[in-house]
């Protein structure tokens, strides 16, 4: 008589937290989505796009790793902005291992004249990451992102720059986007997990509310279809979420903005822009959920809905920082 060995030998086990941190715009959620193989963050061409930590879960031999994607770290200015600021840094300070991700392209154009004010924006708020791990005596890992086509002189000059502030313990070079070097790094955050059993079922990819993911998926549908008009101006609120006898799912989202004049804007012609949004998102959450999804969406003015305490707490941020 033969033995089955078992599929996951316990005692053998290492499950941690490794946070990826930046700039806004430096590739975070890419990455996150690149390390769990699924669709965990949402990612828009617009910067800061994530506004609270998510949770991705990759694993890796006998290691699970849970994936902290934290918003943009950047210069606060409003309420949000700093609620958002200080989850990232929260995300860092309670992770095993953290991960500095910078956009090495923006990075360098920053430095000459073609750089755009994005791309010096991006290199202020790197330079502001920097001071504060200099500050609280940090080692961190160093990923630089967006590597494609770049010169490796250039890239080897770079990396030698950052790693003499004395924050970085070593460097990555990666794309996040084609995947390139992104499995030596999964390597490294893998030995870096301490030892203990795994926190999460091993299929399970992600740690996120149902209410949460789905209002995340309709505000990058927002964003996708009218990113041009419509600023960091707009907020998703699922107000509920019903699980019907018949196995589907009924939900109900609020789309806030902030003026009277952005309301048409989400609208569309003939509520045409409304309904691709909510075609687009529908769509997506019967792929996640895998089950019929009946998605209704309202479109709001509301001036202080960054003053709303419920929509804080939606996204475990704190209101009062």
């Amino acid at each position: 008589m033969t033995e089955t060995p078992e599929t996951t030998d316990i005692s053998n086990q290492h499950a941690g937290f490794a946070a990826i941190i930046g700039a806004p715009n430096a590739g975070k959620s890419t990455l996150v989505n690149r390390l769990t193989g699924s669709k965990v963050s949402i990612v828009t061409q617009k910067v800061q796009t994530t506004r609270f930590p998510v949770r991705g879960i990759a694993i890796k031999g006998d290691a699970q790793i849970v994936l902290v994607d934290t918003p943009g770290i950047f210069t606060p200015r409003r309420r949000l902005d700093r609620a958002m600021v200080a989850s990232a840094w929260g995300g860092a300070q309670d992770a095993d291992v953290v991960v500095h991700l910078i956009d090495a392209q923006s990075h360098i154009d920053a430095e000459g004249r073609e750089g755009t004010p994005a791309d010096r924006r991006s290199a202020e708020d790197t330079e502001t990451i920097i001071a504060n791990l200099q500050a609280t005596d940090t080692k961190v890992i160093l990923a630089l992102n967006k590597i494609d086509g770049m010169r490796r002189d250039t890239l080897l000059a770079l990396s030698q720059r950052l790693f003499e502030t004395g924050v970085y313990s070593e460097v990555f070079m990666i794309s996040a986007l084609s995947g390139d070097g992104v499995d030596d790094l999964m390597t490294r955050l893998a030995m870096a997990m301490p030892e203990g059993p795994w926190l999460y079922p091993e299929d399970q990819s992600a740690d996120v509310p149902l209410r949460v993911l789905a209002a995340e998926i309709t505000r990058e549908k927002v964003y996708l279809r009218v990113h041009e008009e419509l600023p960091y101006s707009a907020a998703v609120e699922t107000t509920s979420f019903e699980d019907r006898p018949d196995g589907s799912a009924r939900i109900e989202q609020t789309i806030y903005v902030e003026r009277e004049s952005q309301r048409p804007i989400v609208l569309g012609k003939g509520g045409q822009t409304l309904k691709w949004i909510g075609q687009k998102a529908r769509e997506e959450l019967i792929e996640i959920l895998d089950r019929p999804v009946h998605l209704f969406l309202t479109v709001k003015v509301d001036p202080k809905w960054q003053d709303s305490k419920a929509l804080y707490a939606q996204f475990g941020l704190e209101f009062d920082v």
